[in-house]
């Protein structure tokens, strides 16, 4: 089986409180890209083998998250080895959940190769055993998250009559550090009513909470953004905790 995966982007992104359990809860728009997209394959085999190709990033294969799905459910339905095969392209660290995407897929992939038959309910419960915004990559339509990014509810946007550019600069950043160094606050206005109003207005009122910290570590962020609102772009923002800037024309 060979299938592609895109991205998110996020519109608006404020991080609320820490829970004792040391997550973040938090308020987002994840909207569906394919500016970048990755490339998995996935067969059967006579023993288990998982190959990523031009990658920009390295780890071990069991702490791939395409491996971990796999594993997850290899645990619960006693699956037979596979041979998983992933080009990258979705650049990493950039706030494009590229590797929670692949994840998403990988789950969709096995439940269709093993006739798993499993409805998207017990899906979104693995993906979201791999990550916060794994679930999300099950849809691939917009949706208003909150919780971890887990907790999803469909949101009507349709942003095709504008166009989206968007410049991942040679920066990786680590989202545990970049929770790290931000203080959570409660927004006065919720974020779900703030994207409702007209997109010429996201501009003043739509914020990412990141961006005030990371644009202190990388100002060529901000210069990105400030450059897309030079060019004419009606609103203009990281995606997550970085290190990609998006501009909407």
């Amino acid at each position: 089986m060979l299938a592609t995966t895109g991205h998110k982007i996020n519109l608006g992104l404020h991080v609320i409180e820490k829970m004792p359990s040391g997550y973040h809860t938090l308020e987002t728009v994840f909207y569906p890209c394919h500016h970048f997209k990755d490339t998995l394959e996935i067969t059967r085999s006579a023993q288990f083998s998982f190959t990523v190709k031009d990658a920009d990033f390295h780890c071990k294969a069991e702490d791939n998250l395409c491996v971990k799905a796999y594993r997850l459910l290899q645990n619960k339905y006693d699956l037979s080895p596979v041979e998983i095969t992933l080009t990258k392209h979705i650049p990493s660290g950039a706030g494009l959940g590229g590797g929670s995407a692949d994840a998403a897929l990988t789950l969709k992939m096995l439940n269709e190769l093993f006739s798993l038959q499993l409805s998207i309910e017990p899906l979104h419960e693995f993906a979201v055993q791999l990550g916060s915004d794994v679930a999300f990559f099950l849809y691939n339509t917009p949706m208003y998250a909150t919780g971890r990014g887990d907790i999803l509810e469909p949101f009507t946007l349709d942003l095709s009559n504008f166009r989206i550019e968007i410049v991942c600069p040679d920066i990786s950043i680590s989202t545990a550090q970049a929770y790290s160094a931000i203080t959570p606050k409660k927004p006065k206005v919720s974020l779900k009513q703030m994207i409702q109003s007209p997109i010429a207005m996201w501009k003043e009122n739509l914020m990412n909470d990141f961006e005030e910290v990371i644009f202190k570590q990388h100002p060529k962020l901000m210069a990105i953004k400030q450059d897309f609102y030079r060019r004419g772009a009606v609103y203009a923002s990281m995606s997550g905790s970085g290190s990609a800037v998006y501009g909407i024309f």
